[in-house]
């Protein structure tokens, strides 16, 4: 039927909205589908070895960027499903993940393990489809800039999602002068479209469900793993790592913009500001489930929650949580119960309708 017949008929379907913002990328996204149709990097036969043919110069991919629950990921999948190409989808996290197995692998017998994957990466797929572009470990940036160069000459066609522009990826990491080729040969290999579409289609997922859940319960766990697919569309998120001043933080998962820790990991464990600035950087939704009541002995913990929650707030993060109880009877007693009263007024701020957006739509 074709990428783009297939998103017309979605939308006389009802089963997604007219959004011009979308359909300015769907059009591109339709072109690409055409020329991969006649495209071949590796002409097969002696004869079109031999003369040297080929089917000219790739078409150029695309680089989709846009804010969280746009629709990126929709008409990248979409445009997946329906192109004709020996093909690969895979989220960028998972992706280099599976590069730096296979160099572990190639380091054993090649002089040049890098070469050698990209490669094979481009013989195993002519259209790569990344979803998520977003590079936070300074040993995903210190590879990427030769491995897809190596993809690019290999004739390799690759579209891909991020919730950045290309100049924000690696924003403040190290060696970071290093990293900027490749910000460079992504806008020259890429067609760089910004999905600007007003509308959070993913955040109308959660309207009218209870975003701060308590009692802890199995009932609870429960709730808070249905928003989190209805956000992510994944069962569980990859972990990740982000860089914050030459430390790496873990981030347990983390799917479409969104970040789930539990409030150990961020309250218990010796974090402080830069942390998490970082994750209000890079994520536009927080998870943290199994919140205790703050009794005294969480005296230092009690004051990091503080602190985080005052970061996601001032940075309009979007918070779902699980707690033993709620807000405002958290913390009774201790050091911090004027601050936390504070606190809690946040926490019930970040509950609202208008803290999740006035433009939300069910999808």
């Amino acid at each position: 039927m074709g990428f783009w017949a297939d998103y017309q008929e979605k939308i006389e379907s009802g089963a997604i909205k007219p959004d011009e913002a979308q359909a300015s990328v769907a059009r591109k996204l339709d072109t690409l589908a055409v020329a991969l149709e006649d495209y071949d990097p590796h002409p097969a036969g002696f004869l079109a070895r031999l003369i040297g043919r080929d089917n000219g110069p790739a078409p150029k991919g695309l680089y989709i960027q846009g804010d969280v629950g746009r629709g990126k990921t929709m008409l990248m999948d979409m445009f997946y499903a329906a192109a004709v190409a020996p093909k690969r989808r895979v989220h960028f996290h998972a992706f280099m993940q599976d590069m730096h197995a296979r160099l572990h692998q190639a380091r054993r017998h090649s002089k040049d393990p890098l070469k050698d994957v990209a490669q094979t990466v481009a013989a195993e797929a002519t259209l790569l489809c990344l979803d998520e572009m977003q590079i936070a470990d300074i040993a995903d940036a210190m590879i990427v800039g030769r491995l897809f160069e190596i993809l690019f000459a290999r004739g390799t066609v690759v579209v891909t999602t991020s919730n950045l522009k290309p100049d924000d990826l690696y924003t403040d990491g190290l060696n970071r002068q290093l990293f900027v080729p490749f910000i460079r040969l992504i806008e020259e290999k890429l067609d760089v479209v910004a999905l600007q579409s007003p509308t959070d289609y993913r955040l109308g997922r959660v309207k009218g469900h209870e975003t701060f859940i308590h009692p802890l319960s199995p009932e609870a766990d429960r709730k808070l793993q249905e928003l989190w697919e209805r956000l992510t569309d994944t069962e569980r998120g990859a972990p990740r790592t982000l860089d914050v001043l030459g430390r790496h933080l873990a981030v347990p998962q983390a799917a479409h913009g969104a970040a789930r820790f539990t409030f150990a990991d961020l309250c218990e464990a010796p974090l402080g500001p830069p942390d998490y600035l970082a994750i209000a950087g890079n994520f536009g939704a927080v998870f943290i489930e199994h919140i205790p009541v703050l009794t005294p002995r969480y005296r230092n913990p009690s004051k990091r929650f503080i602190l985080l929650i005052d970061t996601l707030y001032d940075a309009r993060t979007r918070l779902v949580a699980s707690a033993a109880a709620p807000p405002e009877a958290l913390y009774s007693e201790g050091h911090h119960v004027q601050e936390f009263a504070r606190t809690v007024s946040r926490l019930k701020e970040m509950q609202s309708a208008s803290w999740w957006g006035a433009k939300i739509v069910e999808t």
